[in-house]
């Protein structure tokens, strides 16, 4: 069922019918259900008979395909790291091949070569063919301009949707031509709507999540309440003395396999820091918690120990610290940097 907050821009692709630009680039934050909508529209454009709606009927023998996960047409692009083999991502963009070998966090060349090869040849259903690729921003510079080649000179009835939290990050002139959409955080109207049916324990996660709600969604299955308490637990005892015990914890922590079936690794548990730095910032500057609503008792009392400028540069440090979270040259010295710039931060040092 699409999400409130994407309905709109549904009716929008709908209404476009065969005026439906060759390229879409969905860009917006992760959570919103960019990649939902992108295989909603894949769906519709593949099937015999759409409903009223615009959705995919679900059952003509094109939907029958695409359920199955062998339509011929429809070719889905995304990292070996992201493929679903029941074990669950690791914390770090990669999953361990049977040989102990990290499977890629890119959209490689051969992708591009392999699709090359696949829409050199008519379709098999029939003339309308779709390419989604999630997320774009893991194409390196040479699987981008493989693309950029069949952006340019597209096959007859191929649309191409493409997906993305960091467009910056991609090549300008992919971005050039693809018409571009973007996602923002639903409104308040949207978002009650939308916890009406979550639950109490996925709402009591939208904070954490940026306000995201599919992230909040997919954070609670993978047992983010718990991951949220340790987090938080834990949180409360970083000091300058306990810092280095705290890392060496999380180390074992983020190797653990259920760290690793839950989806949480370090790019995830750096983006819990800033957001609580952020909230610590906002605090300390007199604004309001974003990001921890429940635990604004610890941060404010955290808040009159921390200056305004140990907090905005504690920020900023993360900021930068979050640049090299998927690929640590050693995850515990990483870890202790962390942690310590933290705790330097809320030492008590007062303007």
């Amino acid at each position: 069922m699409m999400p409130p907050w994407l309905q709109q821009t549904w009716v929008r692709l709908v209404d476009l019918g065969e005026r439906l630009p060759h390229a879409l680039l969905f860009v917006g934050p992760p959570g919103l259900g960019k990649r939902l909508l992108a295989e909603t529209l894949a769906a519709r454009l593949l099937c015999d008979a759409p409903a009223a709606d615009g959705q995919a009927c679900g059952h003509c023998e094109a939907c029958l395909w695409r359920l199955s996960g062998n339509h011929p047409d429809l070719h889905v692009l995304i990292p070996a790291a992201d493929a679903e083999d029941g074990e669950g991502a690791d914390g770090e963009g990669g999953r361990e091949t049977p040989a102990g070998k990290a499977k890629s966090s890119q959209i490689v060349i051969d992708q591009i070569r392999e699709l090359q090869s696949a829409l050199s040849v008519t379709g098999h259903h029939s003339a309308r063919r779709v390419v989604l690729i999630d997320p774009a921003e893991a194409m390196n510079v040479f699987t981008a301009n493989a693309l950029l080649k069949l952006l340019e000179e597209p096959p007859a009835g191929c649309v191409f949707v493409l997906v993305s939290s960091e467009p910056r990050r991609l090549l300008p002139t992919i971005r050039s031509r693809c018409q571009q959409w973007a996602f923002s955080r639903p409104d308040d109207a949207a978002l009650a709507r939308w916890r009406s049916d979550a639950g109490k324990e996925v709402s009591a996660l939208l904070g954490v999540c940026g306000g995201m709600p599919l992230a909040a969604e997919r954070l609670a299955a993978a047992g983010g309440a718990g991951l949220l308490a340790r987090f938080v637990r834990d949180i409360g005892q970083v000091s300058t003395s306990t810092a280095l015990r705290v890392a060496a914890q999380w180390e074992s922590w983020l190797k653990a396999k259920e760290s690793a079936a839950a989806g949480f690794g370090l790019p995830q548990l750096v983006a819990w820091m800033q957001r609580w730095v952020s909230d610590l910032a906002a605090l300390r500057l007199g604004g309001r918690v974003r990001f921890f609503p429940a635990q604004e008792g610890v941060l404010s009392a955290l808040a009159t120990r921390c200056s305004v400028s140990a907090a905005s540069n504690c920020y900023n440090e993360f900021a930068q610290i979050a640049r090299v979270a998927q690929h640590p040259l050693n995850l515990r010295l990483f870890l202790e940097d962390m942690l310590l710039r933290y705790a330097r931060a809320i030492s008590g040092a007062r303007e």
